[in-house]
């Protein structure tokens, strides 16, 4: 009986230990939004692109460029409809480790970092050691940026551990694809951040220039909804109107 007892204070002690992944962030219709980072391909399979910014100041105002547009590059596949931004037609879906980047309509929602600050209107979150993005489908945190000290006992085997990847992490915007809800095998770990070089794509995030990533990160404002537009260019030029894209 004594046993017994000490055997379920252990088991409730332990479940005690764990904490629920945090809720994601309310999600905002692209309807609402003032703000778009616009990133087209030539093709599906091409791994480099353009993205330009859109910006307009109520929801009945037209959408204006805001500066120069610039280079990107995309994941090593290429690009893949997420499943809830997809049209009908569409028969191939980004997967976990596909190496394709997300096409559709996606919140940008945080961003992150080494510095102890960044000049941003964004919540920040600066990434220390036991800073990681969780990629392992069987946890409860999978697609969540967690401190692997802060979340109790950790249920995941594969993650990336974001403090040593330089520079490409150095600074980087959350996308919130697949986050609303997060399906496991979907894709996770979908970010803006700083390319390797012009001709290095991802693993399935949008990287750029340094610079170009700072202008966006400093542009980027909570209050304005923005969001991230990514598909090749005849699947911008063709869902445009209808989806009222800048």
């Amino acid at each position: 009986m004594k046993a017994a007892l000490l055997l379920l204070l252990f088991v409730v002690g332990i479940s005690a230990q764990i904490k629920k992944p945090e809720p994601p962030a309310v999600k905002i219709p692209f309807a609402e939004s003032l703000q778009a980072v616009v990133v087209t391909t030539d093709e599906w399979s091409d791994t480099s692109g353009d993205a330009r910014l859109f910006e307009r100041k109520d929801l009945r105002s037209k959408w204006k460029t805001v500066g120069k547009e610039f280079d990107i590059v995309v994941g090593r596949t290429g690009l893949a409809w997420a499943q809830d931004s997809a049209p009908e037609a569409a028969s191939t879906f980004k997967k976990e480790g596909d190496g394709k980047s997300p096409a559709g309509i996606f919140p940008l929602i945080f961003a992150f970092g080494k510095a102890e600050s960044i000049t941003s209107k964004l919540s920040y979150r600066r990434i220390e050691d036991q800073t990681e993005c969780v990629d392992d489908v069987n946890s409860h945190h999978y697609n969540k940026v967690v401190g692997r000290l802060q979340v109790g006992i950790f249920d995941w085997k594969s993650s990336e551990k974001m403090a040593e990847i330089t520079p490409e992490y150095d600074l980087g915007v959350f996308v919130a694809y697949n986050s609303y809800p997060v399906v496991k095998g979907n894709g996770s770990c979908i970010f803006l951040h700083i390319w390797k070089d012009a001709s290095t794509p991802t693993s399935g995030c949008t990287a750029m220039a340094r610079e170009d990533l700072e202008r966006v990160a400093g542009w980027l404002d909570p209050k304005k909804n923005p969001y991230l537009v990514q598909m090749p260019e005849a699947e911008y030029k063709a869902y445009k109107r209808s989806w009222n894209l800048p």
